[in-house]
């Protein structure tokens, strides 16, 4: 039988929805809510970063949890793409460690490592100790939203958070992990414990999330980054019901929700089941295959290799090409990689692909 989760600490029911800009008719938020628009909308993860000259430029000697929460720093970063790639969505730029560094847990992105937790979470002590996060320490992020909000005129913007499974694995393994051990061990031989640490993140995910949809962003991605680690099984019984609560608390700001994680081809179905509007496909799995088991009415996002970015012209333009095509067997697509733009990546070719893209 699976987790029903208690009554969250955050409070539920229909949210105050702050006024929003008019953009019904923007692609992106067309495709996410099930319309074929015109062209076929695209952005990428990592789309700001360490693949723009400009974005370099502006980081240097600023540490990157340093940069996430300096409002006029995230909010010009996030467009950087947008004008040197014209894509059809901003997302904020932060990290998905942001509302935990926010709350007081002592965690730091490791150049060439990525976030290290000072002091893992593997016992009742440790997570019963966890600091809960509070809106008011996440308002130089809204700020942030509050400038882009400003700025980007009819692009969308995606703000976004990380899923309780992938933000508890970094907590138990003190960092990134290959083979999530300490996580699945403490999932299994302590389940009660599991939940309730899984149960604390998904208030940490919804009070960021809820922190960035009052200051107006158009869409929320939930990234589960390392989901692709479980069963199905072990997904549904232990990931599930978390992740589920919080696209569900997000529901009534009527924004599309997009969820993705890496390697998930055999969890598509239990992704869209905790309640996606749009769901990621990584590379693995090409999108005809994944609308074929999720149903012909699934929105999907994806799915070109990040890596054929490096791949000479003729053979990126076929991928896009073929990529494009699989997708329109869904009911709509929104192109993107199937994971993050390389740090190598030279930008022109990302702008080339928008090009390609829109035309098709």
């Amino acid at each position: 039988m699976g987790f029903v989760p208690e009554v969250s600490s955050v409070s539920v029911g229909s949210p105050v929805v702050p006024a929003r800009r008019a953009l019904s008719e923007a692609p992106l938020l067309a495709a996410a809510r099930g319309r074929r628009p015109a062209r076929v909308p695209v952005w990428f993860m990592r789309q700001a970063g360490r693949s723009l000259p400009e974005y370099r430029a502006l980081r240097e000697g600023v540490p990157m949890l340093e940069a996430c929460f300096d409002p006029e720093m995230l909010a010009e970063i996030t467009l950087q793409p947008v004008r040197r790639h014209q894509v059809d969505a901003a997302i904020l730029f932060s990290d998905i460690v942001v509302p935990l560094k926010a709350a007081g847990v002592e965690i730091d992105i490791v150049p060439g490592t990525g976030p290290v937790v000072e002091q893992p979470v593997r016992d009742a002590a440790a997570v019963r100790g966890l600091p809960v996060l509070e809106p008011e320490q996440v308002a130089k992020v809204a700020e942030g939203v509050g400038l882009l909000v400003e700025r980007l005129g009819e692009t969308p913007l995606i703000g976004f958070a990380g899923a309780p499974f992938t933000l508890a694995s970094y907590l138990i393994e003190g960092g990134p992990s290959r083979n999530h051990e300490h996580t699945k061990a403490l999932m299994h031989s302590d389940p009660q414990l599991w939940h309730e640490l899984a149960a604390r993140l998904a208030d940490v995910a919804s009070i960021f999330l809820r922190a960035q949809l009052d200051a107006g962003v158009d869409a929320i991605q939930l990234f589960d980054s390392w989901a692709g680690a479980l069963s199905e099984r072990d997904y549904r019984e232990f990931v599930l019901p978390h992740s589920a609560r919080v696209l569900e608390e997000v529901s009534g700001y009527g924004v599309p929700r997009f969820h993705f994680g890496v390697g998930t081809g055999e969890l598509l179905v239990a992704m869209r089941d905790a309640g996606a509007d749009v769901v990621g496909v990584d590379w693995r799995v090409p999108l005809d295959e994944a609308v074929r088991r999720l149903g012909g009415d699934a929105v999907v996002q994806g799915n070109l290799d990040p890596a054929l970015l490096h791949a000479s012209w003729p053979v990126l333009e076929a991928e896009v090409r073929r990529i494009v095509e699989e997708g329109r067997a869904a009911r709509s697509h929104v192109f993107n990689l199937g994971h993050g733009v390389l740090p190598g990546v030279d930008p022109d070719v990302l702008t080339r692909v928008v090009e390609l893209v829109h035309s098709l």
